[in-house]
């Protein structure tokens, strides 16, 4: 249901029954935002790459039997307003603390997949009292060992694609074959609709840039953090869990594993890089479980 007024140009916002949709004004932003469920603990969904709040919606259908869940879009991507800069890591963290404000919400379980599972690490750092749990889902972790990363680094080889400053936005905006087959590689068995939905937004001009923005940043800033080891004494507080599928050709189950970081478990779950998609069973029962009740 789309509450009246608030989408006067969204011609292509895709209806899920139950699902309620409306716009939350932060930080001079305006941030789209997905509702379902009734009065039970509230959880808030954060998207990957080259995706949007329609990533969670099986999840949505599934945690709204008991949970309120929210699943906004990300500064540039969906729906959200996409300025030409902020696009860094801490500024990201400032969006999603200024939404949770402005929806009411003090204290959530938190889920995250890929980006915005690296973006959840941040978050839980953060600001730690704001989250009663965190599933990262089909991401990486600030406190991956050299020796872990270093084996796998060639399968990041594609987000060279989308980094570079003009480049990565004109591929985007001129060849979405790339987007569709990248969102193939993880589910060969996306339907076609499901892809455009996706695709259609990233190729929009702002939105194109600003994808390239929040890879340009990675590359700028928190790449060389992790390599320098910046994160090492940072340690979680939040309850952690992170669901890594088995068949993820992006973040293998091998450099995520094997790290000694208190509150941070790690479960290898048969799937690819899309398990909210995939596996929306397994991670709704993560969300159940994480942190206790």
């Amino acid at each position: 249901m789309r509450r009246a007024g608030l989408y006067p140009s969204m011609t292509t916002l895709t209806e899920l029954p139950g699902v309620t949709h409306r716009y939350v004004t932060a930080r001079g932003l305006r941030f789209h935002v997905a509702e379902a469920g009734g009065d039970g603990p509230p959880v808030l969904l954060l998207h990957g790459f080259p995706q949007h709040w329609y990533a969670w919606r099986h999840v949505l259908a599934d945690l709204a039997a008991d949970h309120r869940v929210y699943a906004m879009d990300l500064r540039g991507a969906g729906w959200s307003d996409a300025p030409r800069r902020g696009y860094d890591t801490a500024n990201l963290v400032r969006d999603v603390l200024a939404v949770l404000d402005g929806l009411g919400a003090r204290r959530v379980r938190l889920v995250g997949h890929e980006w915005g599972g690296w973006l959840g690490f941040h978050l839980a750092l953060a600001a730690p009292e704001r989250f009663a749990g965190y599933v990262a889902v089909n991401a990486p972790h600030p406190w991956m060992p050299h020796g872990k990363v270093l084996p796998h680094v060639w399968r990041y080889w594609y987000t060279a694609l989308f980094e570079y400053p003009l480049l990565g936005a004109w591929i985007m905006r001129a060849r979405p074959g790339v987007l569709a087959w990248l969102l193939r590689r993880g589910r060969p068995s996306l339907p076609a609709a499901d892809v455009d939905v996706f695709v259609e937004r990233t190729q929009q001009r702002e939105r194109a840039r600003a994808a390239q923005q929040v890879h340009w940043q990675l590359v700028l800033r928190d790449i060389p953090r992790r390599a320098l080891g910046r994160y090492r004494h940072r340690g979680l507080t939040v309850p952690t869990l992170l669901l890594a599928g088995d068949r993820d050709f992006a973040v293998a189950p091998g450099s995520v594993t094997g790290a000694a970081v208190p509150r941070l478990h790690v479960r290898v779950v048969p799937g690819g890089h899309y398990l909210p998609e995939q596996r929306p069973d397994v991670v709704a029962a993560a969300v159940r479980n994480v942190g206790g009740h």
